[in-house]
């Protein structure tokens, strides 16, 4: 069944790079993938977003993504910028770097909230403030979608040996954290 994802975040955060990786995990998995960004001239700091769709069939639409399953949002302070609950399911999930609960976000919508604080586990394990592998590892382990050894693959394709093991471990602590809350 197709899923689409779209993600949040600010030039410079990694957002086209969360996309291409959630799609490489997915592709690890078996499943067809698309990644894809959307910004036009934005500079460092100015919000973009990028998307991904998930199949176990051959994925035939090229369009942007309008009513996502997922909304993954990398920079908090875009809550009150950008409308980021914009056309997402009924049944949809957001998932916020954001070190209140869900509750103390107080958010007006019925869809599922959950949060991390990716930015604190950057810094705590990468020593910068890059979320964006963080809250894959967190998306795998709040969904079916992909999995934590397509994501750690992915990982391990697209940086060098001590990037890719240091950006595995703050990963396997938001999967566990994830778990640990379900």
């Amino acid at each position: 069944m197709l899923k689409e994802i779209r993600i949040h975040g600010r030039g410079g955060q990694g957002v086209v790079t969360a996309a291409e990786l959630m799609a490489q995990a997915a592709f690890e998995d078996g499943k067809y993938s698309q990644a894809f960004p959307f910004f036009g001239s934005e500079r460092m700091g100015s919000p973009l977003a990028s998307f991904v769709r998930i199949n176990d069939k051959k994925i035939k639409i090229k369009t942007q993504i309008y009513n996502p399953d997922y909304v993954i949002v990398q920079d908090p302070t875009l809550l009150g910028v950008v409308d980021v609950l914009a056309g997402i399911k009924e049944n949809g999930l957001i998932l916020i770097n954001h070190e209140k609960s869900a509750q103390e976000l107080n958010l007006n919508t019925k869809v599922k909230i959950r949060t991390i604080p990716a930015t604190k586990i950057a810094l705590e394990i990468l020593g910068k403030p890059i979320p964006n592998t963080i809250l894959l590892g967190a998306f795998a382990g709040i969904s079916e979608e992909i999995s934590l050894e397509g994501v750690k693959s992915s990982i391990k394709e697209r940086f060098s040996s001590e990037i890719a093991q240091k950006n595995i471990q703050a990963v396997e602590r938001a999967y566990q954290l994830m778990k640990g809350e379900s």
